[in-house]
């Protein structure tokens, strides 16, 4: 399994958090030893900003850290500076926020992902995103679709983490920019042959008729075995938020089993696209 930088950077995060609680220290009387505020303890536990040497020396000794313990973080600390993360050479298009979200892919094991309106960026074909950045008015759009195409590579990995999206049928009646067949039909015909292609990616179609109380924001669930802390990942218009508070994360592992039990299981759902696409074809003919 590939570990990134930022995997890296994440699971040093994690050690420093345990390391911290055993020595029955806050976030607050770390950051006092460091001179700096709260809420950056909070960003290097996190794993969302890196740790200097010096802060990380500081750190070990007030947490009377054994000989193993160090050796660990501080082999941690060098191998999550050593190299730039994979999408760091898209800094003009893609946010840091979300460079954090895509770095970590590759490490993840387990991928789940839920989206009611819209098609999640690794599954959109190349008309669609054209579509949705041109509605967008984009600056960039050379680079963002070079962007998403590049994120596919996840599916092509020796070892890829199994990838499975749960997509409202609404998704499939909203496309950028407002009704256009050919987009949507181009979009269909992606989805399927993806589905024949990648053993590791499954789709579940939730239509419109399932019983359920209410549904809830888009989410993705990231799970790990390398020592990076599970996380949750929720899109918004203003950034990213990431959740890994055990009790967060298994409050939407219960949204994603109700979701995910009153989706359609695989062979229904290619069935339901290939009839789509027929839909479509015909509105196109017409």
């Amino acid at each position: 399994m590939p570990s990134t930088v930022t995997s890296r950077r994440r699971q040093l995060g994690n050690e420093i958090r345990r390391a911290r609680m055993a020595a029955k220290l806050t976030q607050q009387e770390v950051a006092e030893l460091l001179g700096c505020s709260q809420g950056k303890i909070n960003k290097i536990e996190s794993g969302t900003v890196a740790v200097k040497d010096a802060e990380l020396q500081t750190m070990l000794e007030a947490f009377n850290a054994g000989k193993a313990e160090t050796e660990l973080m501080k082999e941690l600390r060098r191998s999550s500076t050593a190299a730039r993360g994979q999408w760091s050479g898209y800094r003009s298009a893609v946010p840091q926020w979300f460079r954090t979200f895509t770095d970590l892919e590759p490490a993840a094991t387990e991928i789940l992902s839920w989206h009611g309106e819209r098609i999640p960026g690794p599954l959109q074909s190349e008309h669609y995103m054209l579509t949705q950045f041109s509605e967008d008015r984009v600056t960039d759009v050379t680079a963002l679709v070079r962007n998403r195409l590049d994120r596919k590579q996840v599916f092509d990995l020796p070892r890829p983490p199994y990838y499975r999206f749960v997509i409202s049928e609404a998704a499939f009646n909203r496309m950028p920019g407002g009704q256009n067949p050919s987009v949507a039909l181009d979009q269909v015909e992606h989805l399927l042959d993806l589905q024949q292609r990648y053993n590791k990616v499954y789709l579940h179609v939730l239509p419109f008729g399932v019983r359920l109380p209410y549904l809830p924001n888009d989410f993705t669930m990231m799970k790990f075995n390398d020592g990076t802390r599970d996380f949750v990942f929720i899109e918004h218009v203003a950034g990213g938020l990431y959740l890994d508070d055990e009790d967060d994360f298994n409050v939407f592992n219960d949204a994603w089993d109700r979701i995910r039990g009153a989706a359609l299981e695989q062979h229904d759902t290619a069935d339901f696209l290939r009839e789509l696409a027929e839909k479509r074809r015909k509105e196109i003919n017409f």
